[in-house]
């Protein structure tokens, strides 16, 4: 029989879970966390977890990295720090996805309130209260 060392890599967390079986019993369950750094997101907000956090302002640290200054509009949490280029350009490709997204529904906006607009723009000139004079 083979036995397997119950310790994690140096980077990994070790948990133990004990699990009582439906006959009654008892194991313990190993479970193992990797805590090797894991960058999040930075348009997801660390103290509310909105999605809206937006830089303010970024500039080239040196070659691979930039400093940016971001801002959370629903809880108003700010911080201005360095990050890696990999980091900042899937930031960069977010922000292009949120502001297609805001393009296109300020398109469908714009033309269902011309829509409006036109409509009772006809319906004043086929009741006549549109007359020559008015312009």
């Amino acid at each position: 029989m083979q036995e397997f060392e119950n310790s994690p890599a140096p980077d990994h967390k070790q948990f133990v879970r004990k699990v009582v079986l439906p006959s009654g019993k008892t194991i313990e369950v190993i479970s193992f966390e990797d805590l090797a750094p894991v960058e999040a997101d930075l348009h997801v907000c660390p103290a509310c977890t909105s999605q809206l956090v937006y830089p303010i302002a970024w500039e080239e640290a040196d070659r691979a990295r930039w400093q940016v200054s971001l801002r959370c509009p629903n809880c108003e949490w700010q911080l201005t720090d360095i990050f890696e280029e990999e980091t900042i350009h899937r930031f960069d490709e977010t922000l292009d996805r949120g502001t297609e997204a805001l393009v296109t529904d300020l398109r469908q906006l714009t033309r269902a309130n011309m829509e409006e607009d036109v409509e009772r723009f006809v319906s004043a000139l086929t009741a006549g209260h549109v007359l020559p004079e008015d312009f």
